[in-house]
């Protein structure tokens, strides 16, 4: 018995240990500091680009999933033993950033995932809206600073001690996307905007898609969701290359597949319903062009 409770401590010692270490790990890995250069766009004030912004931020990149509809930040995850992220409240009401962020960091944020402090943040799509132009980019700053003050103070994200082993061995890259791009040199150019193919794979990727669907877009399980949740379809031509360009336009505005049975919740049909036509049609086109996968294959 005195040789098996001494096993038993032994063991529950190097748990805590290895706990530990995991969180120093982890800890010193979030706490680092990263360095953008990244020149700023201009942020401009007329209404028709603060309007592209608020179509932007609400149809495209929809950063309001994750802030909530007025920006104010909310409780977005809450997994357990994985831990808790609550979005930042982007307005200018208490405990707000809008008014305390220049365009530098304002650009570091969106583009590159990283805090004023330098920081990477947690839980920010970076491999989406790094590719973002300056022009909307800029139009996205804009809107954001129109949008009316929220008063809420969001408390400080966290990981448990199941977050601490996935980010600390790496199976959980999407915790700061920022260790996923570069923070200096060129961007490639922006397409033109229209209904070609080539506009569709911009939108496509600062529409955040591959987050659910994976880099191939052949679907799979979602990265970060509970157990429990329908996996991503699979929108290559192996998956919905019998969608018509109709289908396509019922699936984004409705949340209804051809035949009529619905999208899983996860779809965030209620703001693809605002995009434009040709911003839909763009991304059909470029769906078309996708090379065919096989249901998960990421």
């Amino acid at each position: 018995m005195r040789i098996l409770l001494r096993a038993l401590a032994a063991l529950v010692a190097a748990i805590a240990v290895a706990l530990g270490l995991l969180y120093l790990l982890s800890n010193r890995k979030l706490n680092r500091t990263l360095t953008v250069q990244d020149a700023p766009p201009a942020i401009p004030t007329d209404s028709t680009s603060i309007a592209r912004g608020r179509y932007l931020v609400r149809a495209i990149t929809k950063c309001v999933e994750c802030h909530g509809e007025n920006l104010g930040g909310k409780l977005f995850i809450d997994a357990g033993p994985v831990g808790k992220v609550w979005s930042k409240n982007l307005t200018g009401g208490q405990g707000g950033l809008r008014d305390s962020l220049t365009p530098a960091q304002w650009t570091a944020a969106i583009r590159h995932g990283v805090a004023p402090n330098g920081r990477p943040l947690m839980v920010m799509p970076t491999t989406s809206y790094t590719v973002l132009g300056d022009d909307d980019l800029g139009a996205i700053i804009a809107y954001v600073k129109t949008v009316p003050p929220v008063d809420y103070i969001p408390p400080k994200s966290f990981l448990g001690p199941l977050g601490w082993f996935l980010y600390t061995t790496g199976r959980f890259p999407t915790l700061t996307e920022a260790d996923l791009v570069r923070h200096d040199g060129p961007r490639a150019a922006v397409p033109a905007a229209g209904p070609t193919a080539e506009y569709g794979r911009y939108l496509t990727t600062i529409g955040g898609c591959t987050g659910c669907h994976g880099p191939t877009l052949s679907g799979g399980a979602i990265p970060g969701m509970p157990p429990g949740t329908r996996p991503a379809a699979n929108l290559t031509p192996e998956g919905i290359g019998h969608y018509t360009e109709a289908d396509f336009f019922t699936a984004l505005r409705t949340g209804k597949r051809p035949g009529g049975a619905p999208i899983d919740s996860v779809m965030p049909y209620r703001f693809t319903r605002e995009m434009t036509d040709d911003d839909i049609r763009a991304v059909y086109l470029f769906l078309k062009t996708v090379p065919r996968k096989p249901f998960g294959n990421r």
